[in-house]
């Protein structure tokens, strides 16, 4: 059940949504809110993968954990009262393991609990081993209006060394049907894979750009800690042949129409992931589901929230209303580099008033950090026809992205 707060109650809610002219924190209104969905099983984990995602092929308690997800939801509503959804998605893991009559009881729930916007984006990621002509019917009549495909690689070669449960075939025929399917979709390729060749690479690049679709994210694998890869390293590509791969696999998208809008993400006019355009410019976010992490703004503060990670131990707690396991506020001195460490991924920059209305803080806190990052050449500052400050990292910037980062956390 929802609980109740009295409108008449001398104790303030502590976490009202944000109200009025002038805060404590300095934000004026709140900012756009997200809603993610964690689904936590998968077949195989990769060796790659550092999400949390637990191996279950066989019993998965799809009805106990929709339950769960709609007990966590209910709880979580009063955090965020009013305020509309622009975007849900449901990641993993691998959600596509789950029914479609589940991501609509989930949607449904949705709905009835949260104010969801009319032309609200909603991805659902899927894995192209679990896949078939009618999950993905089943998941654009429950709502779903975007797919997101795990491709990695269209060679077997790759897709055996990523420990991937699927092969090229299943990746073409995944794509092709949600294709035909949705009017939205994102394919998943990786590079810089173990014994990649540059040709291999780019082979890669090609075939996806060939399916057309409205968005595709590349990934450079990287070595996460805690995972087998990183334990017993693979034989990768140097640096050197990593960033050329990365120089003319940008080349080849951009020649099929695709703009390189953040650090990983390629769409075409218009269609550019709505959900992470929210992460990359400071939004608010619910996360439910194992693990999930929230960011809310309210009148005083800016908190994070993580849920219990393992699934059995979120099954437990979030039916009992305590699928919250640690929420803390953001530091007043830490969240200059938490909005650059999202903003700086947008390849086209981004309006320095956006800092303001996101944080709170004044510009000239990161003053001093913006001209020291513009004398290294990682970043611009310049004003545009309206008169806005644009700050705009550089090719090399983005390049070096970490390296410009790091000067925002002094």
């Amino acid at each position: 059940m929802i609980p109740i707060i009295p409108i008449d109650s001398t104790t303030p809610n502590p976490h009202a949504p944000l109200t009025g002219e002038n805060t404590i924190s300095g934000l004026k209104n709140p900012p756009p809110l997200a809603l993610y969905i964690h689904i936590p099983w998968c077949v195989r984990k990769c060796p790659y993968c550092d999400f949390n995602s637990h191996e279950n092929k066989l019993n998965i308690p799809e009805n106990a954990y929709v339950d769960a997800l709609i007990a966590d939801l209910e709880q979580a509503t009063p955090l965020v009262w009013g305020r509309k959804i622009s975007s849900v998605f449901f990641g993993g893991g691998t959600p596509s393991l789950f029914s479609a009559e589940a991501i609509d009881k989930i949607l449904s729930h949705v709905r009835m609990l949260t104010p969801l916007e009319y032309d609200a984006e909603v991805t659902l990621e899927a894995n192209p081993g679990t896949v078939d002509a009618g999950h993905f019917a089943g998941y654009k009549a429950a709502g779903v209006t975007r797919l997101s495909i795990g491709i990695q690689s269209f060679n077997n070669q790759y897709l055996n060394a990523l420990g991937r449960i699927h092969d090229e075939g299943e990746a073409m025929a995944a794509a092709e049907l949600a294709m035909a399917t949705f009017d939205q979709v994102n394919l998943d390729v990786m590079y810089a894979l173990p014994n990649q060749t540059l040709e291999d690479a780019l082979q890669d690049a090609k075939r996806a750009c060939a399916l057309n679709p409205s968005h595709l994210s590349f990934y450079h694998l990287t070595l996460e800690p805690n995972t087998p890869f990183h334990r017993t390293p693979p034989s990768l590509p140097d640096d050197d042949t990593s960033a050329v791969m990365q120089e003319k696999i940008e080349v080849i998208l951009k020649e099929h129409g695709f703009d390189h809008y953040e650090t990983s993400g390629f769409a075409k006019p218009g269609k550019q992931c709505r959900h992470n355009l929210n992460y990359w410019t400071f939004g608010d976010y619910l996360g439910i589901g194992a693990g999930a992490h929230s960011k809310l703004s309210f009148h005083d503060k800016i908190i994070r929230q993580t849920r219990h990670k393992h699934p059995n131990r979120y099954l437990e707690n979030a039916v009992k209303g305590e699928a919250v396991d640690n929420e803390w506020s953001i530091p007043r001195e830490e969240l200059g580099f938490e909005f650059m460490m999202n903003a700086l991924r947008l390849t086209g920059g981004f309006d320095l008033s956006l800092f303001e209305q996101r944080t709170g803080l004044n510009r000239s806190v990161i003053s001093k950090q913006l001209n020291q990052a513009e004398k290294k050449g990682l970043l611009t500052q310049s004003l545009n026809d309206q008169h806005q400050v644009i700050i705009e990292p550089t090719i090399m910037g983005q390049r070096f992205l970490n390296e410009l980062l790091q000067i925002f956390l002094n």
